[in-house]
């Protein structure tokens, strides 16, 4: 499998980083997740802006323009011998002798690659998965993509200790996000979902559902959601590009709803497959 590190498209096997690399001492980076389906990278325009935010966020200079990130990414996907990927694109600040101040005069690290873009199954989204909650540790700048992910980490091994998919995450009583998703929640008819703020990360399908929400005519609020209303939804949702719509059944143990995917959740999964079929193949 080919990456690309640096200038140069290299074998994974030949790709190396010096120790001394910020993002290896530091965690001093960010990265971005494309999704690509048959070959077409999608909303590729948003995930570069996504990019300069989160690069901007660590005052770190973007090392590429536009144009160039885009021929770099088509050239890697180009090079895969499977159609539908997950393009990882990670940026450190550099490779400098270990000290807390940005360093001068050194050039970022920029690492590419492709794995393949596997999705939910049939069979796991018609029965559901669990998930625990856990309390919001993070820092307050969740809206930056650091690599620096070991609260996620964390939070989300407490999830596979209890054999569950997720962890809900609640600060001072309210909903964020799950450790690698956005939360939907489903009330009386009415979709929900926490607004995109500083302490929790907007992703490609929470953009898709609220706007095949609106197309659909399904109501939805973006708002502040309670521990309360969460623990109280008739359905719960988690979205990411490889889970797409999975409703999660049970939470701490305790059933969400009837214990079983809701209609809504099934409706949304249906145009979802519509709109991956007719948009993001197109």
């Amino acid at each position: 499998m080919s990456v690309y590190l640096n200038g140069a498209f290299i074998p994974m096997a030949e790709a190396k980083v010096p120790v001394l690399d910020r993002g290896f001492v530091f965690g001093d980076g960010v990265y971005e997740l494309v999704p690509v389906y048959s070959r077409h990278p999608f909303r590729l325009d948003h995930h570069l802006r996504r990019l300069q935010t989160s690069l901007d966020g660590i005052r770190l200079d973007n090392p590429h323009e536009g144009k160039t990130w885009r021929d770099l990414i088509m050239q890697l996907i180009a090079l895969q011998d499977f159609p539908d990927q997950s393009i990882y694109i990670q940026v450190t600040r550099g490779v400098a002798p270990r000290d807390h101040p940005f360093p001068g005069n050194i050039s970022p690290t920029v690492f590419m690659y492709a794995q393949p873009l596997t999705t939910a199954s049939a069979e796991l989204k018609s029965s559901g998965v669990c998930a625990i909650s856990a309390i919001d540790n993070r820092w307050l700048r969740c809206n930056i993509k650091s690599i620096a992910l070991l609260p996620n980490i964390l939070l989300r091994q407490q999830a596979v200790d209890a054999g569950c998919t997720e962890t809900i995450m609640l600060r001072d009583g309210w909903l964020t996000e799950g450790t690698a998703s956005n939360i939907f929640v489903v009330k009386d008819g009415m979709l929900l979902a926490p607004p995109p703020s500083n302490l929790m990360l907007t992703g490609v399908t929470y953009d898709v559902v609220l706007e095949l929400a609106t197309a659909h005519g399904i109501p939805y609020q973006l708002r502040a959601i309670s521990e309360a209303e969460v623990r109280s939804a008739d359905e719960l949702w988690m979205t990411s590009s490889t889970k797409e719509i999975m409703a999660i059944v049970k939470l701490d143990g305790v059933a969400v709803g009837a214990g079983v995917p809701g209609p809504l959740a099934q409706r949304m999964d249906a145009l979802y497959q519509i709109f991956k079929k007719q948009v993001m193949r197109a």
